[in-house]
């Protein structure tokens, strides 16, 4: 069987989410969708997700919370945090400033990680679930130095990348369907006890 990891840039795959204003399958299962994007003959091995945790607006961070308690009662699942940058910008228009959270951190984790399995032989192909141009060099690189090895692409809801076309073994885009049927149930109860519930405001 081919061993499958999956990287997955979990801004770029919830902006492409809210773009297309599916918010009630922000409930996601990672893994499940991971496992419902393999080809006959493949099994994964592994899921890792690539985020930062939101500290305002409190409502936010409580949702985000929420479904990171779900994500961590998954097997074979990791969560690698990044940072969020505060970007000071000046309207042009009336000269207020205002501070904009940028996240920071997640296409070089997602690189490090990625050629650090592929120099461990952890994987025969990397499911890669991102639009980020900036993850192109890490991608070439693994196929320069790991011919072997197949990168796929997995382009979040109306995000894409010419560039990773370019260097990727293969692309698609993920569809409804696939992301409808790889959700969480709406309540769930951890190994521990504890219930977790599908916020209201994604139902």
């Amino acid at each position: 069987m081919e061993r499958v990891i999956a990287y997955i840039d979990g801004f770029n795959l919830y902006f492409g989410l809210r773009a297309s204003h599916w918010s009630r399958y922000y409930w996601l299962n990672l893994q499940l969708l991971a496992e419902n994007l393999l080809r006959p003959g493949q099994r994964l091995v592994y899921t890792k997700y690539f985020t930062s945790r939101v500290a305002s607006p409190v409502s936010k961070h409580q949702r985000q919370t929420i479904y990171l308690d779900a994500l961590t009662s998954l097997s074979n699942f990791s969560i690698t945090y990044g940072q969020y940058q505060q970007n000071p910008h000046t309207c042009p228009s009336c000269g207020h400033v205002e501070t904009i959270p940028n996240e920071k951190m997640t296409d070089v984790n997602i690189a490090v990680e990625m050629l650090g399995d592929a120099y461990q032989d952890n994987y025969d192909s990397a499911l890669l679930i991102s639009a980020d141009s900036d993850l192109t060099a890490p991608v070439e690189k693994v196929r320069q130095l790991f011919p072997v090895k197949r990168i796929v692409v997995a382009f979040p809801p109306r995000r894409a990348s010419k560039e990773l076309m370019k260097v990727a073994s293969a692309y698609f885009h993920l569809g409804r369907a696939v992301i409808a049927r790889s959700q969480f149930p709406d309540q769930m109860t951890t190994a521990s006890g504890y219930v977790l519930k599908k916020p209201k405001k994604w139902e």
